[in-house]
């Protein structure tokens, strides 16, 4: 550690704010230099893939900012301290400084880890304006501290292999979760359109894609079952949220599995009709955007409305509540939903697509055993999930951790193969 210096991120070679040619000239961007923004650059990734390229005519619109391979590139704008590499020559746009490492003093992989266990730091000195910035003097001025250019070599060909070897790891944890899901989705979608004998006799659904369902069931529209009329949330601006009176449930607020996140916003009780609060057993299902066919079961205690976007259904009782909301989770569901979808601006399939929705449906008894097998099975696959997702986290904290007392000194890898 004796030959440690201290120095500053400008210290290692000359530091790059990008830019960005004007849009409006199609001209400017083609397929010769990449183009990187912020959300191309993933976390745990070194590399980068950019979704749009610059052509020569943008390059030459502002030429001196062109990265040449290995330039060490950090967010420092808004997502402030995603980091990457450049393999090729390339731009970035105006939210990433980038270092052209002085390859003669620094190795640009060692810059680059260096910088990682930096990122709180670089978020820390972003001032507090109402989209935080890091300029590039800020940047510049940030403290490193650097070991002789063959030890930062080693440093970074040992957190080169080690990296490697946790981020196939996790690649496999993550796989393991996929598979776990596509379990779990498709025993939901036997069980609500076959139900749990397998020796039952069929008979054919009419609906092209369900097949056949078994020969007691019936095939029904949403709007036939449901205890109310088609019903849509409250438009209601956001200057008028509170944090106390009645939660107001928002696509935002429900998770992938059904969850509803624990902190929310709240509506003054004066501005919630009576015909817009939740009851138990009410259905939510979202009509627009990204999150479209996304559902929620109302189970809670308390005063709940619901937001714009979301339709609401009920059904009376516990189990046949449940039943279809485990529809909504089911492959043919997704299937209908896809047929469904209106492409415009976004994809929406309103409150009239969803009373329409045909699914086919068992007498009361066998919901509430398709409904019993459903709860315990997706609960023991989610409790799978659930440890696959805690052993992800601990391996990235693993790495960080690595990486950090690597480029401190604080194990010696000098002496790794």
């Amino acid at each position: 550690m004796s030959l440690w210096r201290n120095i500053t991120v400008g210290n290692l070679g000359e530091i790059i704010t990008g830019y960005t040619p004007p849009t409006k000239n199609a001209e400017y961007f083609g397929d010769v230099y990449p183009f990187i923004t912020p959300t191309d650059i993933t976390i745990y990734s070194r590399t980068v893939q950019t979704e749009r390229f610059l052509s020569q005519e943008g390059y030459e619109y502002n030429k001196n900012r062109l990265l040449p391979p290995n330039a060490v590139c950090v967010t420092c704008i808004a997502s402030i301290g995603k980091i990457c590499m450049t393999t090729v020559p390339s731009v970035t746009n105006q939210q990433i400084n980038s270092i052209v490492v002085n390859q003669n003093k620094y190795d640009p992989y060692f810059v680059y880890y260096l910088l990682i266990t930096k990122t709180d730091v670089i978020q820390s000195v972003a001032n507090s304006a109402t989209t935080p910035i890091v300029n590039k003097s800020t940047f510049a001025s940030i403290n490193v501290c650097v070991p002789p250019l063959p030890e930062q070599t080693q440093i970074a060909n040992f957190l080169d292999r080690k990296t490697e070897q946790i981020d196939e790891l996790i690649r496999i944890k993550e796989r393991q979760i996929e598979l776990l899901q596509e379990q779990r989705t498709a025993l939901i979608n036997q069980a609500v359109t076959k139900g749990l004998d397998p020796h039952v006799e069929m008979k054919p659904s009419g609906l092209e894609w369900i097949g056949e369902i078994p020969k007691d069931w019936i095939i029904t529209r949403l709007k036939y079952i449901s205890n109310i009329p088609v019903t849509y949330g409250l438009n209601i601006e956001s200057d008028k949220y509170t944090v106390e009176g009645i939660r107001l449930i928002r696509i935002t607020d429900i998770g992938e599995g059904g969850s509803l996140q624990q902190k929310g916003v709240y509506l003054p009780e004066d501005d919630v009709p009576q015909e817009q609060m939740l009851n138990n057993y009410d259905l939510l299902l979202s009509r627009s955007g990204a999150t479209v066919g996304k559902s929620y079961l109302h189970l809670k205690k308390g005063k709940y409305t619901s937001a714009g976007y979301l339709v609401r259904f009920n059904f009376g009782s516990y189990y046949t509540s449940k039943f279809i909301y485990y529809v909504t989770l089911s492959h043919f569901y997704r299937n209908w939903l896809e047929q469904q979808i209106i492409i415009s601006t976004i994809q929406n399939v309103n409150g009239e697509k969803y009373s329409n929705f045909q699914l086919p449906i068992p007498q009361p008894q066998e919901q509430k055993q398709i409904t019993n097998f459903l709860d315990s099975i997706t609960e023991q696959i989610d409790g799978l999930i659930s440890t696959e997702h805690r052993k992800i986290e601990l391996l990235k904290e693993y790495r960080q951790s690595l990486i950090s007392e690597a480029v401190t000194g604080k194990i010696d890898v000098r002496n790794e193969v």
